[in-house]
């Protein structure tokens, strides 16, 4: 592959997340890291900052900025852990839990036209596809 190659193949992929980004966040009402935290605090019955920054592979000050946002929309609070005055935790609001049902009723919005264009199997390659050039990437980074 020609490096003019990669670069279409890596700008059509900047281009669809672009596309996603937007659209899911149009249909949610959250960005897709949001929501990943929420949904990361929701089935942990809370956690720490750090947890979210382990699960979501982005630097503290990240985390910061993107509780501070949901904590400003009554979504999430925030406490020090009084075992460990250094760790601070996160819990879901009311509000954030019934934002999170009415996102899961949009969902067949998304859902649909995934449907529409792929197969399970089409699915399952495509992601399996991304994880195998992550993984390629990885090392390339790591030498």
């Amino acid at each position: 592959m020609s490096l003019r190659e990669m670069s279409q193949l890596f700008y059509q992929i900047k281009l669809l997340d672009q596309k996603i980004t937007q659209l899911f966040e149009h249909v949610t009402g959250f960005s897709l890291t949001r929501y990943e935290m929420v949904m990361e605090i929701s089935q942990n019955n809370g956690c720490s900052q750090n947890r979210l920054q382990e699960h979501l592979q982005i630097d503290s000050a990240a985390v910061t900025r993107h509780l501070k946002v949901l904590e400003e929309k009554g979504y999430v609070t925030r406490k020090r852990n009084p075992e460990n005055n250094r760790e601070v935790l996160v819990h879901l609001t009311d509000k954030a839990r019934k934002s999170i049902e009415k996102c899961h009723e949009h969902q067949t919005l998304l859902q649909k036209a995934i449907d529409e264009s792929f197969t399970q199997s089409d699915l399952h390659q495509t992601v399996d596809l991304l994880r195998k050039l992550d993984d390629s990437l990885n090392t390339i980074t790591e030498e």
